[in-house]
């Protein structure tokens, strides 16, 4: 093992903590920046540390890269992420870096996001959904649980997957955020009546 890594060799056996994980992805993030992984690299190898249960899992993730985890990176942070939409239509969908936190805003404006296939960094993720005098249609993925915790305000709010079908080891949505005079569509997997780009 490279002692460039930040974990000790004795570590590897041990179950990973959110805190390894972000380590980790801070490295990843610094390697996307100086060009040494490319966009696609970067999705990969960061679904794979935040899906890493041992420290063992981690380590050839970034066996290859250079141990900058005590100075991350400005390119990546797990932390938060914003999509904004104003006066226009924005698709955001495919292979993309979600944030813990992820902001989504639609004024005057239609926001379309797939969750599917993007990259949810870590167990656990918030989607504030914020529509005025627009619409907000996300798709989660298939095996996501989806917590409701938004209001709304002359508008109309669609949120499910709440139920008990979600995957128990599948991540937790927890979505909040206002609608006022807007439209909000959160669903899960196959419920597609409403999606967009597809034939009805």
């Amino acid at each position: 093992m490279s002692s460039l890594t930040p974990f000790e060799a004795g570590d590897t056996a041990q179950r990973a903590s959110d805190a390894d994980r972000d380590r980790i992805a801070s490295v990843l993030g610094e390697a996307l920046a100086t060009g040494r992984l490319t966009s696609v690299e970067h999705a990969d190898r960061l679904e794979a540390t935040y899906s890493a249960v041992t420290v063992g899992d981690l380590v050839p993730l970034i066996r290859d890269l250079p141990d900058v985890a005590r100075a991350p990176s400005a390119a990546f942070s797990a932390d938060q992420q914003e999509v904004t939409a104003v006066f226009s239509k924005v698709v955001r969908g495919g292979r993309w870096v979600a944030g813990r936190h992820t902001v989504l805003r639609s004024t005057f404006a239609a926001l379309i996001v797939d969750l599917s296939d993007a990259v949810l960094p870590g167990r656990e993720v918030t989607l504030e959904l914020n529509s005025f005098c627009g619409k907000l249609i996300v798709r989660v993925p298939e095996n996501a649980r989806v917590v409701d915790e938004g209001s709304a305000l002359f508008s109309k709010r669609h949120v499910s997957g709440g139920d008990n079908n979600g995957d128990p080891n599948g991540p937790l949505i927890r979505v909040t955020g206002k609608a006022v005079f807007g439209k909000v569509v959160v669903s899960r997997g196959a419920a597609d009546w409403h999606w967009p780009w597809r034939a009805h």
